[in-house]
């Protein structure tokens, strides 16, 4: 009884205390406040006996470590007839090694609580590992022989094979896929490596061969090639030699991959539709030739894009979402790659206003082009600031952006000295950034919408010559999923 009355009494006084504090000003948002820099635990470069680099960070808040495995050769190193054999190399990885097939690399991994992940990408192929730290050790053998000694069988070749089929068949009822599809070749041709999907098309997947995968892994995945990347609760006293018993026979005398080399720009303007006929929705998506992950104008093109197209506040979205309702939202991104990159603006839009909605795309990318007030320079700079340091919030997260360092070869304060860089890029920085590598005169526009409804009103809009296509056009007949398995060989 007596807490309860004491509680009435705090209470009753704080009702009658006049209140002093003033009101909240809501005409104008708050202030946005000083940019903190990102503080990263030390990063530690060692090596194993064989060269292979190893990149430590120690961090013991939770008894857990993720280990990256990063080899660099993706799906740019593939050769135009084989697409898909980077990508299939590293779906084929934990499909078996050694005696173990499949489920049983499940079991043991399952038996220690680790997880194991493989992935490509243009530039890198990773196997992932996250496991209790105590339990290190035991998961260490599961995945080095993943990594190293993969066992490539027909089998497994044959359903994995079937699933990417059965995936490229879903893409043709995608939209977005058919729109991302079709860019890459608008942009970069079928004779470039970009111009093809990074998983490869029906014809490349049907022909891939074990032969292919053994081919790739064994001159590709050697310690020259590649680096390991480890966050967690161990130091380097514990794990170095378990990384030596477990990497330290992995013998030099990979051949260097190939990669895709520059790519001749966009000329002029060329739109391109894709039919889908009956579709309640046109897939939008603009695009050229963009910049690599090396060019010095990374830090103002960030900038650039956060305000173009890179948050909800942006340009892109401010005009199409708020001001007009055609879409749902709309973007705008730089894919940086070793090689040169993609810049790609996007959106879904209803299919009625098509047209309109691309001409205020257009209008946007002109106006990019021109100086941007001081306060919208701030604020993209501020947006970036202040949303850098949760992308190495976790584990997982400072080992996926060291795996990246490593892939593209950045300097070693590339992630501390961000947040500085962003901060003094200005409006003619921007201005800069944007006229080197935004040119509405020299554009990909792909249209994946309803032809009956939609071409009129796109052509009246003089943009450049427009193209027609089809499904099948574009992605080819439908792939047959149950085809007579490949022999093992070359």
């Amino acid at each position: 009884m007596r807490i309860r009355a004491t509680f009435v009494l705090v209470l009753s006084a704080a009702l009658a205390a006049p209140a002093t504090a003033a009101p909240a000003d809501r005409s104008k948002p708050p202030a946005i406040g000083s940019p903190r820099a990102l503080k990263l635990p030390p990063v530690q470069k060692l090596a194993l006996t064989n060269g292979l680099p190893v990149i430590l960070v120690e961090m013991r808040e939770v008894p857990a470590i993720e280990m990256q495995l990063v080899v660099k050769a993706g799906a740019a190193s593939d050769p135009l007839n084989r697409t898909g054999l980077a990508a299939m190399t590293a779906e084929m990885l934990d499909e078996a090694s050694g005696a173990r097939d499949a489920l049983a690399i499940a079991d043991a991994l399952e038996l220690v609580g680790a997880e194991l992940r493989t992935s490509c990408t243009w530039d890198a192929t990773t196997v992932r590992l996250h496991v209790p730290a105590a339990r290190f050790g035991a998961a260490l053998a599961t995945f080095s022989d993943v990594a190293m000694r993969p066992a490539f069988r027909q089998k497994d070749l044959d359903r994995v094979r079937r699933e990417a089929l059965t995936d490229l068949l879903q893409a043709r009822d995608e939209p977005r896929r058919l729109a991302s599809f079709a860019l890459n070749r608008a942009v970069f041709g079928e004779g470039h490596r970009y111009g093809l999907p990074l998983t490869g098309d029906a014809a490349s997947l049907a022909a891939l061969r074990i032969g292919d995968l053994r081919n790739f892994h064994n001159k590709q995945f050697r310690p020259e090639n590649a680096a390991i990347v480890v966050v967690g609760a161990t130091d380097a006293a514990t794990l170095l030699p378990l990384l030596e018993k477990a990497f330290g026979a992995w013998q030099k005398g990979g051949t260097p991959a190939p990669q895709a080399g520059d790519a001749a720009q966009t000329a002029g303007r060329q739109v391109l539709i894709v039919d889908r006929p009956g579709s309640a929705q046109s897939a939008i998506r603009i695009g050229r030739v963009g910049p690599s992950r090396a060019t010095p104008d990374y830090h103002a093109l960030e900038v650039l894009n956060t305000l173009l197209g890179g948050s909800f506040t942006s340009r892109l979205n401010d005009n199409l979402r708020e001001r007009h309702g055609y879409s749902y939202g709309a973007s705008s991104r730089f894919d940086y790659r070793r090689a040169v990159g993609l810049f790609v603006a996007a959106s879904d839009v209803f299919t009625p206003v098509t047209a309109d909605a691309l001409r205020e795309f257009m209008s946007e990318l002109v106006r990019i082009r021109t100086p941007a007030k001081k306060e919208e320079i701030e604020r993209a700079r501020g947006y970036l600031a202040a949303g850098y340091a949760q992308d190495f919030e976790t584990t997982r997260q400072i080992a996926s952006k060291l795996a990246e360092q490593f892939a593209f070869g950045l300097l070693d304060d590339e992630f501390t000295s961000f947040v500085p860089k962003v901060m003094n890029v200005d409006a003619k920085l921007v201005q800069r950034a944007a006229g080197a590598s935004i040119d509405t005169g020299n554009l990909a526009i792909v249209i994946v919408g309803d032809r009956a409804k939609i071409e009129k009103a796109v052509s009246a809009l003089d943009l450049g010559p427009v193209n027609v296509l089809s499904v099948d056009q574009l992605m080819g007949p439908p792939p047959k999923i149950d085809g007579p398995a490949k022999p093992e060989g070359d």
